[in-house]
Order: C-alpha cells, then structure tokens, then sequence
C-alpha cells in the first residue's frame, strides 16, 4: 500500500509542477507594468465590464523613458476566467521623465525594434507588445505596440516619439 501511494504522489508532483510551468507559459509576467487606472466600456450582467486599462512601463534600459498604454479589456465570465481574447485597440504616449543617456547598442542602432513591453491578451497565441527604435538623425526614440498572434497579427499599431532633450 506504501509503494502505491509513494507513486501516487510523486505522480500528483509531476502534474502539480507542470501544471505550474504551463501556467507561467500561458500568462507571462508584463516587465513591470503599473496599473494607472480604467474606465468601463460595456456594462456585463455576469462578470467583470469590458474596460480600457491605462498602465506605465518604465523603458527597462533606459532610464529617464516612461510609456503609458491604453487597451482593451474584456469583461464578463471569459474575461474573469482568463479565457477571453481582447481586442487588439491600444495607444501608446511615451515622455521623457528625467535625464537620459543612451547606451552604445541603442546609439549604434543594433537593439532597433527590441521588445520593452509585453502582454498576453488571450488564453493562447496573442500578446500586445511594445517595441523600440532610434532615430540618430533627429535624436529621437520611438515606441511602436501592436499585436501580434502566432499566426496572424493585426495591422492595428500606434506610436510615440521622446525627442531626446537636456534634463533641468
């Protein structure tokens, strides 16, 4: 009966663990976003209302760089289950918040279209993402989000620009 429930349990382990693993695979951590606030959309009788969620992201490697993203959320019993897929609507306003000094891979132009931000917006397959450019000429960085599938990504973007200034 011992050697059963041993193999029982190292058996519920196994699946407990991977369960785990799954779960950090489906829901990804968004690389510090904070969330500013939201505003309902769409009244929903079971579940959470459709809402626009406004967070910042501070630019991971370059401080002094702060974004803040709108986007769809779905509400109702899918959006609270986690199954829901939302809309691939986002806007991005990107400020220069104090000084800033640009690393040589970003000066050279080798980390264009590095991801900064991430976020998986249904249960498989899509994510809103925020990349970054330089522009040397003008002295500027861009921030591009849009949303991207597996298979098929939406033509739905937005940009920001920062015009690298002298900080006070």
């Amino acid at each position: 009966m011992t050697l059963l429930g041993s193999a029982n349990t190292d058996n519920f382990f196994t699946h407990a663990v991977i369960g785990m693993l799954f779960l950090f695979l489906l829901f990804p951590a968004s690389l510090n976003a904070e969330v500013i606030g939201s505003v309902s959309t769409k009244f929903k009788l079971l579940g959470a209302n459709d809402k626009i969620v406004i967070e910042a992201f501070d630019d991971p490697d370059i401080k002094g760089a702060t974004c803040y993203l709108s986007r769809a959320k779905t509400g109702g019993v899918s959006g609270v289950v986690g199954i829901a897929e939302d809309t691939s609507d986002a806007s991005i306003a990107c400020r220069q918040i104090g000084p800033i000094t640009l690393p040589e891979e970003i000066k050279s132009g080798k980390a264009d279209g590095e991801e900064v931000f991430k976020k998986s917006t249904s249960l498989l397959f899509k994510s809103l993402q925020v990349v970054r450019f330089y522009d040397p000429k003008r002295n500027v960085l861009i921030y591009l989000t849009y949303s991207d599938r597996i298979i098929e990504g939406s033509p739905k973007n937005s940009i920001s620009t920062i015009p690298i200034m002298p900080w006070r």
